[in-house]
């Protein structure tokens, strides 16, 4: 958000003694130090435009108003004609500096724009406007014509010159500096924001990181390096990081890397050292120089990742990726690929298939009655009674809800699965603690056999689960076979 700053500063002395005329001069302040403060700040061309239009807008509405005051008053004089022209030539020239801010860019036109706005508001308000209100607050007085422009021009002295002059050079100073300093605001601003993010970036990051001067003495680190020596941040400051790591830099290695580091300016690379638990371990190390344009290295900034947290990290992804993240069990994705590999084993062995898609049967009554922490203890309990009645090359998955796929090969013939399944089923209808309470759910089974039923093998899990609704049809806590069409 841009905080507008005080380009034209408003002042009473401003005032023309018409109300109406007074009030929208200040919303015409407001609007230039507005645009002044956007362009200062570096606002963004669409951004600027809109205030730029903003400005056009009010000031083309201020000109009607104006107009209609002095024609009231002044009908078709030299003045209120002369004052048209006035407004004319703002609006032409407010025109051409925006042309010139869309095609030379704002940095070129911004101070030339504020001059403009500053001296032309500046001057029509103090002398023109001024000028205009002293005849018609004369004329309201009961003055004659002749006699009212006698009166303003007595007061619009030679000294009202030299005043406007004197106000104009004051807010060219004031309005050059303001602007100077509103820049360098700005870009202290965005320099700042960026280091911000940097030392987030880096102080969130999993990697060691560590900082030092041209004699590998620590200037600065990140938490994972600190955690990773299990010493304090302020204790490392001046320790050289080859004392602090000692396994992991040898003198002969450190060596080879800072020789490779001085001819390159970077060495990459393994390093086996012992943990802080004396154990062996590979750690993948980046070492950089930060050089002086024409000198040798001033700093060098070196990331460190254990290997084997790498591996951890690959390894725990795979998992996320591959399972469920409150069962444990395979997800859809790890299913699809077991069913292709059961598939295969199959037409190998010449055995048979089942794909059986479970249910539970009262399980939104739970979520309903109990809430989610007891449905979620529900569905953990029944993933681990699934898994218990598997055989060693079996398979079950949770693919969302209360709705889990269980594989069940080298099958002689369909009579094989009913043991299995009536087992399932007992077992899954035994009570359930939750906490305080104790809970029963059944389950209703489909059952599709492959190479019986053998179409694509995503539509095994469609036929199965058309096979479910069956049971479910029939009275739950059962299972059905598939048929396929003759």
């Amino acid at each position: 958000m841009i905080h507008p700053a005080i380009i034209f500063p408003w002042n009473e002395n401003f005032d023309t003694g018409i109300a109406v005329v007074d009030e929208q001069h200040r919303k015409l302040v407001d609007l230039l130090n507005n645009l002044a403060s956007h362009l200062a700040y570096g606002a963004e061309a669409p951004e600027l435009n809109r205030v730029f239009e903003e400005l056009a807008d009010y000031a083309l509405y201020h000109f009607k108003t104006e107009e209609a005051i002095w024609n009231k008053w002044l009908p078709e004089t030299e003045l209120s004609l002369a004052h048209i022209k006035t407004h004319q030539d703002f609006v032409g020239e407010v025109l051409k500096l925006k042309s010139d801010l869309d095609t030379l860019g704002k940095e070129k036109v911004m101070d030339e724009m504020v001059s403009f706005l500053t001296h032309w508001l500046a001057f029509h308000i103090l002398e023109a406007d001024k000028h205009m209100a002293k005849i018609i607050l004369a004329l309201q007085q009961g003055a004659s014509l002749d006699e009212a422009k006698e009166i303003a021009q007595g007061e619009m002295s030679g000294a009202m010159r030299v005043l406007i002059e004197t106000v104009l050079k004051m807010y060219d100073s004031l309005s050059s500096r303001t602007l100077a300093l509103m820049r360098e605001i700005a870009e202290r601003q965005r320099v700042e924001q960026s280091l911000r993010l940097s030392k987030n970036v880096i102080d969130s990051t999993i990697e060691a990181i560590f900082v030092t001067d041209e004699n590998m003495r620590i200037i600065d680190t990140n938490p994972s390096f600190c955690h990773q020596v299990m010493q304090e941040h302020q204790k490392l400051i001046g320790k050289r990081v080859t004392d602090v790591m000692p396994t992991l830099f040898s003198p002969d290695k450190t060596d080879e890397i800072l020789a490779a580091v001085g001819q390159s300016g970077h060495w990459t690379g393994e390093i086996i050292g012992r943990n802080n638990e004396n154990e062996l371990e590979a750690v993948w190390l980046t070492l950089s120089a930060i050089k002086d344009p024409q000198g040798p290295p001033t700093q060098f900034v070196g990331l460190l990742s254990s290997v084997s947290q790498l591996l951890e990290r690959h390894q725990g992804l795979v998992e996320a990726a591959n399972h469920d993240t409150l069962t444990g069990l395979p997800n859809r994705r790890l299913l699809e690929d077991r069913i292709s590999q059961a598939i295969t084993r199959s037409d190998r062995s010449r055995k048979m298939l089942a794909i059986c898609f479970l249910d539970l049967d009262g399980f939104k009554q739970i979520n309903d009655t109990f809430g989610h922490d007891a449905g979620d203890e529900v569905l953990r309990s029944v993933a681990a009674r699934l898994v218990k009645a598997l055989r060693g090359d079996d398979t079950v998955a949770r693919i969302g809800g209360d709705e889990f796929v269980l594989l069940f090969g080298e099958l002689e013939g369909e009579q094989d699965i009913s043991p299995l399944l009536d087992r399932l089923l007992k077992d899954v209808a035994q009570p359930i603690s939750t906490g305080d309470n104790t809970v029963s759910v059944t389950a209703s089974i489909g059952v599709t056999f492959y190479p019986k039923d053998a179409p694509p093998a995503e539509a095994l899990l469609q036929h199965a689960d058309a096979a479910m609704y069956d049971a479910k049809n029939k009275g739950k806590s059962q299972y059905r076979f598939y048929q396929p069409s003759p």
